[in-house]
């Protein structure tokens, strides 16, 4: 699911459009990474292609596509759009989709029939207004090499995207990653849209249902539960967020965050201690090779403790402003 965006809307007189960037490309042949012997089969489940969220969701499908040359893509859905948008691109579209009373489509039943249409060992859920770009592909090799059971995870950037990036080329691709490295904001931890896995890890899952929060927190929780480990590629990997907006429920993002079916996902995870983040990670992939992450021993507890410590300490820091300001200590060197 998508979480809260943290956009911004000034960028500056030099910083350059998306228009500026992408429209200077010469379109070179697809983002065809070295084919690797393992292969994974990556799965989605889209909202109706119209408008805005059509553009999005087709640049992001295109660039999956370029992954590899053979990568299978199932389309999860019957939204207005979807079969075509597959037929277009040579995808596997999958109209059916057990839901909930209210409507909501179950994400525990498309794990489990992505299991069983994959052609490969290794899956990989992917929200559908995310731009893979050929990094993934090269971090998906490397995890897969030196894992045999893991989860793959990394945080996002949100990006202002409104224009159509297609065809996608290497050349358009490096356009998007300069855009979003200067245009966009690179989310926290809890914003976890994409999950590669080995076969078998999800195999049992409890009913929770998509469009709304706590069912990507509890995937990270159950891979760590399970023994899996959990690699981070946020610093390999610029997996581009297009910004939209939550027109989808009726009471916009609040509603994503605190209806009826948000309780529900809570819930039915296991409720707090169940709810992992991209922070809680075993270890972190890097460009000369992965290091352990120590903060996974106290991620958990400090998002329990930290709503209870922040209003203390700003408190703090306003209430000693004129002595720090006298000693030349700055509330950014502290913070």
């Amino acid at each position: 699911m998508t979480h809260r965006s943290a956009t911004r809307t000034d960028f500056g007189a030099e910083q350059q459009s998306l228009g500026a960037v992408i429209g200077q490309a010469t379109l070179l042949d697809a983002v065809s990474p070295e084919k690797d012997a393992r292969m994974l089969t990556l799965f989605t489940t889209p909202k109706p292609f119209r408008g805005h969220i059509d553009v999005i969701q087709r640049n992001a499908l295109a660039s999956w596509k370029n992954l590899w040359p053979d990568i299978q893509v199932v389309v999860f859905g019957e939204e207005e759009g979807a079969a075509e948008a597959c037929d277009e691109l040579g995808f596997q579209h999958e109209p059916n989709v057990e839901t909930t009373y209210t409507g909501m489509k179950r994400i525990d039943r498309i794990f489990h029939r992505a299991e069983e249409l994959a052609q490969h060992p290794f899956l990989c859920y992917c929200n559908c207004d995310i731009i893979l770009p050929s990094q993934f592909a090269r971090a998906v090799e490397r995890v897969c090499r030196n894992h045999r059971k893991f989860l793959m995870v990394g945080r996002r950037w949100d990006t202002p995207i409104t224009e159509v990036c297609r065809p996608y080329s290497e050349a358009i691709e490096d356009g998007l990653i300069q855009f979003a490295h200067a245009s966009g904001v690179q989310q926290p931890g809890y914003s976890v849209d994409y999950f590669l896995f080995s076969r078998g890890l999800y195999a049992e899952m409890p009913p929770l249902v998509i469009g709304r929060i706590w069912w990507d927190h509890w995937l990270v929780w159950h891979a760590r539960d399970a023994g899996a480990d959990v690699v981070d590629v946020s610093s390999e990997v610029t997996a581009i967020h297009q910004n939209h907006d939550y027109g989808y429920h009726p009471e916009g993002a609040k509603g994503v965050w605190n209806d009826e079916q948000a309780v529900a996902n809570y819930n039915n995870a296991g409720g707090r201690w169940h709810l992992y983040t991209i922070d809680d990670a075993t270890s972190i992939l890097e460009s000369n090779g992965e290091r352990r992450n120590w903060r996974r021993f106290t991620a958990p507890y400090w998002r329990y403790w930290r709503p209870h410590v922040i209003p203390h300490w700003h408190s703090f820091l306003d209430a000693t402003r004129s002595v720090r300001h006298k000693l030349g200590i700055r509330k950014h060197t502290i913070a």
